[in-house]
């Protein structure tokens, strides 16, 4: 369970970022396509780092829609996804036992915070920038994990 606690945080955390870092709403888009996590670019704290995250950002009305397909270090898949205007607002998070909600507000054209809920009460805050070019997604995730440790994930997305 460990193991899978900690996907779910990382693969979590990285997609509600990755709705918030562009609010254009076009097919050209940088943060609309496909986002998949370089490992050996990324830090996690407690690891490890899980095996695979993929993101799929699809436009979506005023927001995005997101899916999460992922494999964690103990080899469990998971799959997961919401939709979001990115306005601030809590949106529910389907398939991730971890988070009710998560509330996206955009600081810029290419960055922005994600505060995930559970129960109402604030327990993940991820920042999030997409590179100039943008072919690289960071986000930068705080809080605690469903076992109470302390997470400092820094993840890098390449867009695939």
């Amino acid at each position: 369970m460990r193991g899978y606690a900690k996907l779910i945080c990382l693969a979590g955390a990285a997609v509600m970022a990755a709705t918030v870092a562009l609010g254009a709403q076009a097919k050209d888009d940088p943060i609309v396509g496909m986002w998949m996590l370089d490992t050996a670019k990324s830090t996690f704290k407690p690891g490890p780092p899980p095996k695979s995250v993929m993101l799929s950002v699809d436009a979506a009305g005023k927001g995005y829609k997101i899916s999460v397909d992922a494999v964690g270090a103990d080899g469990k898949p998971m799959r997961w996804g919401f939709s979001t205007d990115a306005d601030g607002k809590d949106a529910p998070v389907t398939g991730n036992p971890n988070y009710d909600t998560a509330a996206l507000t955009r600081l810029s054209a290419g960055s922005g915070t994600t505060v995930y809920k559970k129960g109402g009460k604030p327990v993940m805050t991820v920042k999030s920038s997409v590179s100039a070019d943008g072919k690289t997604l960071t986000t930068t995730a705080t809080g605690t994990n469903p076992a109470g440790q302390e997470v400092h994930n820094v993840s890098v997305y390449m867009k695939h």
